[in-house]
């Protein structure tokens, strides 16, 4: 019933234009009536997968049952392919007329024979490696659209590509995003009603979020929504279509919010909704975090962290339901947003259900946003609980560290009690399974920040708060960081049941008709549960971390699973001493295919490196230790790890040949020695005398590594 709904009014709606008197003139917008077309992807063919979260309403639920809860233990390696990119992969796989699309890390795009993994064409957009100094976590890329007869790729440094599905060749490319300083672009464009939707990252550096609309043909720009107000004096939303949105949203603030931006990027949630005719989208977090460092207030600061609809012929405000007012602890809304008919307190609602970074499972009426209810689904603090009837949060006292002067120990942290891995939904059991992290961080306002023109601006003291070379912390530490997968049942808003995993970044999930929902996970392993008990049925081990989200497709009477597999991505990178929670682990970049009774296998993986821990002496001062900390915290600790301690996919300082060697350090980070591998200048924000204070910080944290871990080697 589900899907017909759907795909009914998605034909309704298909040839016409029903916005309001102030739409603009969208004639020469029309969707495509070949190749992939709304009704196509509102009816989600059980044996294709067309758009990222399979069809419009993104339950990532497929209706195939060869492979099934009696048969997946046959399940086999079909094919596989690997990738030339070293980064996190984050992308889930398309497929249409018995062609599998797939990015990789750097945008890369590759078209392979769905059946047979024959390579069709690939295409490189040669990203610049710079573009990692504005990149927040890691090189990702998340998947591309089918539309009519062509594939669209976001870039990660901010273009919107339309390439020819039939031989990769370039239809037009447009540079999406504002500048090419503080945006990147990560997430899978939507595609609906002649339009393709992407929005932007960017929050933690000087971004202002938005979502536009662009014509599937000319890469055109029809509209286009900002998540936050702008300057004042410079009179709210020109065309006037968004003015009294944009003036509500400016009360909201205190500051001078604009100038850096004011994040709410629009990074990844976009779901188009046929029955509403409304696009809906999740928003990050509000920037900078710590509310103090530009006089924010304790304003709500709209449209930040809050689910926003929006008219698809105009992009006019029609509601928000904001998830986390005065966002401070970067609990973005960007999670996957899902829409199911439910039968909530003896009503059928047609809802909107998400799951965000914050804690709570929320679920709202998809045409009103009216809140129906939430409840927590993992272990929080930041709240002291939520009004049941506005679902407006009540915050706990502690968590405004900057209006406390001291450390919040917040679970979760801003890696999200669940972050972008997409859950799925079975409507045979009808649970959503949700793939759930336990990670704390310590929040503290630093005093007298101040921005900067390169890296993070997000106001904190993160070098107080960096693990010390404590055993028992760090043993304590990593026993509390954990993560699972839960199913839920959103109707009774309680667990249904939950598998625990090692450690927490965990893959997203697909659930489908044969009792059955798959997940890799952190371990590497990719694995098949029973979707009504949780029980493990079928396992695989990948040789590498899996975060993405597995899909499945049919060809020939034959069903086939994918997954991207690729440890990395911002837990790797910034998370340091617990970053391995889940065991020694590194990056084997490439896509599964498996199928019944295939018998392929892997190439042996190749041996993991031994490093042991051999600084030179420490000859600097406790001041250029104490300012190199800071430092560090700031500029280095986001890709290099917290406490100096890096993850798998980039270099651990501590272990650096040149430590020893000032000049080198200094070419480094500040001549831009190694710019054409990603490691650009930091000579906007730092000194030849910084550099030196952060080599000697990084020295004194080798020495005190050594002496804690006794020079014993460790796995990389």
């Amino acid at each position: 019933m589900r899907f017909a709904m759907i795909a009914a009014a998605a034909l309704a709606l298909a040839g016409c234009n029903v916005g309001h008197k102030d739409a603009p003139d969208r004639t020469h917008v029309a969707p495509p009536t070949e190749g992939v077309t709304d009704a196509m992807i509102a009816a989600a063919d059980a044996g294709e997968w067309l758009t990222y979260g399979r069809d419009y309403a993104e339950q990532r639920f497929s209706p195939l049952t060869q492979v099934d809860d009696k048969s997946v233990g046959k399940l086999g390696l079909a094919w596989f392919a690997d990738l030339d990119t070293a980064r996190g992969q984050e992308a889930t796989p398309l497929m249409h007329d018995g062609v599998l699309y797939v990015t990789s890390a750097w945008s890369k795009l590759y078209a392979y024979d769905a059946a047979t993994g024959q390579l069709k064409w690939s295409y490189d957009p040669k990203v610049p490696r710079e573009t990692l100094v504005r990149a927040c976590c890691d090189a990702v890329n998340r998947g591309v659209a089918l539309y009519g007869d062509k594939v669209y790729l976001g870039t990660l440094d901010g273009r919107l590509v339309a390439l020819n599905q039939k031989d990769g060749t370039v239809a037009w490319s447009k540079l999406a995003v504002p500048d090419q300083e503080n945006y990147t672009i990560t997430g899978a464009p939507r595609a609906a009603k002649g339009l393709i939707l992407l929005g932007s990252g960017g929050s933690e550096y000087k971004a202002r979020g938005y979502i536009a609309a662009y014509d599937w043909k000319t890469g055109n720009e029809v509209w286009r929504f900002n998540t936050v107000p702008g300057n004042p004096a410079d009179g709210f939303d020109k065309d006037g279509v968004n003015a009294k949105a944009m003036e509500a949203a400016a009360k909201t603030w205190g500051g001078e919010w604009w100038k850096l931006g004011g994040g709410g990027t629009v990074w990844d949630s976009i779901v188009y909704d046929p029955q509403t005719n409304l696009v809906l989208f999740g928003t990050g977090n509000a920037e900078p975090w710590n509310p103090d460092a530009i006089d924010r207030g304790t304003g709500d600061a709209l449209y930040t962290a809050s689910i926003v609809a929006v008219d698809a012929d105009t992009g006019q405000y029609r509601w928000h339901f904001q998830e986390t007012p005065e966002d401070r602890w970067d609990f973005d809304s960007d999670a996957q947003i899902m829409l199911a008919d439910l039968e909530i307190d003896g009503q059928q609602r047609h809802v909107a259900m998400h799951a965000p970074k914050n804690g709570y499972f929320y679920v709202l009426d998809a045409k009103t946003g009216k809140f129906l209810n939430a409840k927590p689904f993992a272990t929080q603090n930041w709240t002291t609980g939520i009004d049941p009837v506005t679902g407006k949060p009540t915050i706990n006292p502690e968590a405004r560290y900057e209006k406390t002067g001291k450390p919040f120990i917040s679970l979760p942290s801003a890696m999200g009690a669940h972050s972008w891995q997409p859950m799925s939904m079975s409507t045979k059991t009808g649970l959503v399974y949700i793939p759930t992290n336990q990670v704390a961080a310590a929040y503290l306002a630093q005093k007298g920040w101040k921005e900067s023109d390169i890296g993070f601006q997000i106001g904190l003291d993160s070098g107080k708060t960096a693990m010390p070379a404590d055993k028992a912390a760090r043993a304590a530490a990593k026993a509390a960081t954990t993560g699972a997968l839960l199913a839920w049942d959103p109707v009774k808003q309680a667990k249904a049941w939950v598998v625990e995993h090692k450690g927490p970044w965990n893959g997203g999930t697909l659930a489908t008709a044969g009792n059955l929902v798959f997940q890799g996970n952190a371990a590497s392993e990719f694995v098949a549960y029973r979707a009504d008990t949780g029980a493990k049925l079928w396992s695989f081990p990948t040789q590498t971390g899996v975060i993405a989200a597995p899909m499945t497709y049919s060809i020939n009477g034959e069903q086939y699973v994918a997954v991207l597999a690729g440890w990395g991505g911002v837990y790797d990178l910034a998370t340091g001493i617990v970053a391995d929670k889940s065991g020694p682990v590194r990056n084997i970049s490439r896509l599964l295919v498996f199928k019944l009774g295939a018998t392929g296998k892997l190439p042996a993986p190749p041996p993991m490196a031994e490093q042991v821990l051999d600084p030179p002496p420490f000859t600097g001062t406790e001041a250029q230790v104490a300012k190199g900390s800071d430092l560090y915290a700031r500029y280095c600790s986001v890709c290099h790890g917290d406490a100096a301690i890096a993850g798998a996919l980039v270099p651990d300082l501590r272990h650096s040949a040149a430590l020893g060697y000032p000049d080198t350090i200094k070419s480094v980070v500040i001549e831009g020695a190694l710019s054409h591998n990603g490691m650009v200048s930091f000579a906007k924000a730092l000194r030849p005398e910084d550099a030196e204070a952060i080599r000697q910080y990084l020295i004194k944290r080798a020495n005190e590594d050594a002496k804690l871990e006794g020079n014993s080697p460790k796995r990389k």
